[in-house]
């Protein structure tokens, strides 16, 4: 229709006149549909959103003081919402020819800007940095005319001083003489290689000589061999009848060893043996009865000691005994005259014949064969038991000796026979 205006995918149709307006814009925005324009009192126009494409070519001075010709491109096109077409509407609808030198030279500006502060080996190393450090500071200005940069690329460097060139002369050096270097190693190697390949030719004819000439030294051996086969057959046979004949010599020695150690050796061991056995047991039993005839004698030694040493104490004990008894039968007989009692008569005769038995026990302990088995403790218990028993009796004539003279010191007098005299003894009238 004459009136129906519709716009590209690429394109925003701009309508002026109406009332209908849309953030602002003075007028009205129209994209991906179409729209009815009044004749007259509207009027259309087309701002096209399609990608564009702008070149940079500038002179910039690095942070180095160093002049630098950087070439770039930049990619932009106007943004597809409705702020971004009315900034870009009213800025290039009637230039839009001249958008891509506009925006080169902004991007110029701002390009100048940041290489100004870097140098040129960061220029050099880091392009996506300035790059991306362009795009930011051109920001602002890019949405102020509605337009989207897609893509920013710096394409080439050119330096007219050479300092690029230098920076590159000792890495190309290095290069270079690594390249030479390895050229050299690779000529090294090919000589070495045609050298091995040489000594591997000249070893393998040596090989093939010292082979033919084995084969040919084989050969005649061979021939050598053959023609010594019945001759050397012959030696062989008599070596072999020789062998056999030193093995039987050798069985009969061996054999002839066995006999001689079975019949003559052995026997004569065993006979040596029987002599030192009897010999050993000869000795063994002289040695245990000089043993047992010197234990026999030391034994009879200390019993015939001990037996002495026993005689002297009884003999000792004896005339110990025999004082003693004498000396109570004394006091006995005193007692008994002053107390004039007939049992202390009797008590008297018993102490008088009191050492002759002491005397006589004494002197069979002294003639008597006692076998003492416990040593000088059995002499000492024999004498202790003695002398014990005799002290007993004598405590026993003592007490009674005193029960008898209280006894007559109440009674009184009496008349005691004394070895045929008689005395008076108390006063108790008796005669």
């Amino acid at each position: 229709m004459l009136f129906w205006h519709v716009p590209a995918p690429n394109e925003a149709l701009l309508i002026s006149g109406s009332k209908r307006q849309q953030q602002d814009t003075q007028f009205r925005i129209v994209t991906g549909h179409g729209s009815f324009v009044m004749p007259v009192k509207q009027k259309a126009r087309i701002l096209s959103l399609a990608l564009r494409e702008a070149e940079i070519a500038e002179d910039c001075v690095t942070q180095q003081g160093i002049r630098l010709n950087v070439r770039a491109v930049t990619v932009f096109k106007v943004g597809d919402d409705f702020v971004s077409i009315a900034n870009a509407a009213r800025r290039f609808l009637t230039e839009q020819d001249r958008m891509e030198e506009l925006v080169g030279r902004i991007f110029a500006g701002h390009l100048r800007s940041i290489i100004g502060g870097l140098t040129v080996e960061q220029i050099i190393r880091e392009r996506d940095r300035v790059a991306q450090e362009v795009k930011e500071g051109s920001h602002t200005e890019m949405e102020k005319l509605g337009i989207v940069v897609d893509a920013l690329q710096i394409q080439e460097i050119e330096d007219a001083s050479g300092y690029i060139t230098n920076l590159a002369a000792p890495h190309a050096a290095a290069v270079a003489s690594q390249a030479r270097i390895a050229q050299a190693r690779a000529d090294q190697e090919a000589t070495e290689r045609e050298q091995q390949a040489a000594a591997l030719k000249a070893q393998y004819e040596r090989d093939t000589a010292i082979k033919r000439a084995g084969f040919v030294a084989e050969t005649e051996r061979a021939n050598a061999h053959a023609a010594q086969a019945g001759p050397l057959a012959q030696a062989r046979a008599s070596q072999e009848v020789i062998e056999q004949q030193t093995e039987l010599a050798q069985r009969q020695a061996n054999l002839a060893a066995q006999r001689l150690e079975a019949e003559v050796r052995r026997p004569a061991d065993a006979e040596a043996y029987r002599q030192r056995t009897l010999a050993e047991a000869q000795r063994d039993q002289a040695k245990f009865q000089a043993e047992g005839e010197a234990y026999r004698r030391t034994t009879l030694a200390t019993a015939e000691a001990q037996a002495v040493r026993v005689q002297a104490d009884g003999t000792a004990y004896a005339e110990r005994t025999t004082a003693e008894a004498q000396a109570a039968a004394n006091n006995a007989r005193a007692e008994s005259l002053k107390g004039g009692h007939q049992e202390l008569i009797a008590a008297n005769r018993v102490i008088e014949n009191l050492p002759s038995l002491v005397d006589a026990a004494a002197r069979g302990i002294a003639g008597s064969n006692l076998t003492i088995l416990n040593g000088t403790d059995g002499v000492n218990q024999v004498a202790a038991g003695i002398v014990g028993q005799g002290l007993a009796i004598l405590d026993t004539l003592r007490q009674s000796t005193s029960a008898m003279g209280r006894s007559a010191a109440t009674a009184g007098p009496e008349v005691v026979v004394v070895d045929g005299e008689s005395s008076e003894a108390g006063p108790s009238g008796s005669e």
